[in-house]
């Protein structure tokens, strides 16, 4: 797997990001050990996780993503980067459980009403939570999880900024943010001499959403601004969607798909059907191809092994020229 820089750090990682969100609860240690190994074994460095995963699981509160990281990073944390997450922690998880409905939709405005925050005690405090669950003495990335407007952006910077300069934290990065807030954030951490993001994290995929531009998925706008501010990279969560590139009765059932759902995504759908079926790969291995060649650092989520394996070979899946205009001309 191939490297390229974080923003304009002079860091590199990995071009795709391995998302550890599952492992510790739906995702056991074995399995997880087992897809951390091979990741790490095809030059994958840039982990990805959160102090609040995985809560929603069964007999989970938060934590157990980092606690496992910290183990299975035991005498080889100098070969990741790793990456974690602040402000979406649960501060009272029967109300945060109660909000996720049976038949898999969430009402998030019930959830976000539970999250920890962005204030300055807050970061503080989960900043030594996490370092201690990782077993490390500091974090490489360190992203405010869900943007909160509910604090002064001048004290959630001057609390990241405080990290950095401790040592405990290299660079800071955002979170399912809207882009005029990006900027403000950029503008105002650069004005004050203070860590300024060098990543933002959105869910982003081939597929463009549908309906209405909501902070959380990558529109047009934040696109914009990123190709006009390369110090920002973007990693995009959410790379393939659960999936539904390969797969269209889970694609009609799954909610994912109601963002996306019109012709529109029908006729990328048929585009990355056209390009597997040439280059006799899977439609998700193209989408995932399609967003490394972009420019984008996606990030994978396998739950099992067998979803490990079935994407692993677009790590170093190159797309010819005129296949990738059959996918940005669709």
């Amino acid at each position: 797997m191939k490297k390229v820089e974080l923003g304009r750090t002079g860091q590199h990682v990995s071009q795709v990001s391995l998302g550890c969100m599952t492992m510790g609860t739906s995702t056991d240690e074995p399995t997880s050990a087992r897809i951390l190994d091979a990741y790490l074994d095809a030059c994958g460095d840039f982990l990805d996780t959160a102090n609040c995963y995985a809560w929603w699981a069964p007999d989970a509160t938060g934590g157990e993503s980092e606690s496992l990281l910290g183990r299975l990073l035991r005498g080889r944390r100098d070969r990741v980067f790793l990456a974690t997450k602040v402000s979406a922690g649960i501060t009272d998880l029967p109300a945060a459980r109660a909000a996720r409905h049976p038949d898999g939709t969430v009402d998030w405005d019930a959830v976000e009403r539970t999250f920890e925050g962005a204030g300055a005690a807050v970061i503080e405090r989960e900043a030594e939570a996490s370092l201690r669950r990782l077993g490390t003495d500091h974090l490489d990335l360190y992203y405010v999880h869900v943007d909160d407007r509910r604090v002064p952006l001048e004290e959630t910077l001057s609390a990241l900024d405080a990290l950095v300069r401790s040592g405990k934290v290299r660079y800071i990065g955002w979170s399912n943010v809207r882009t005029w807030r990006l900027d403000r954030i950029r503008a105002l951490a650069l004005a004050n001499g203070w860590a300024s993001p060098v990543a933002v994290q959105v869910q982003h995929s081939y597929l463009r959403p549908a309906g209405a531009d909501v902070p959380s998925i990558a529109g047009g706008e934040l696109l914009d601004w990123l190709s006009l501010h390369p110090d920002v990279s973007l990693a995009a969560y959410s790379s393939l969607l659960r999936g539904i590139y390969d797969d269209a009765a889970y694609r009609e059932s799954t909610p994912v798909w109601r963002a996306y759902a019109g012709p529109a995504s029908e006729a990328r759908l048929a585009a990355v059907a056209k390009v597997a079926s040439e280059l006799g790969v899977s439609g998700n291995q193209v989408a995932l191809a399609w967003l490394v060649h972009k420019g984008v650092i996606p990030l994978i989520g396998p739950r099992t092994w067998a979803h490990y394996e079935s994407i692993a070979p677009a790590f170093t899946l190159a797309l010819p020229d005129e296949l990738v205009s059959v996918l940005d001309d669709a």
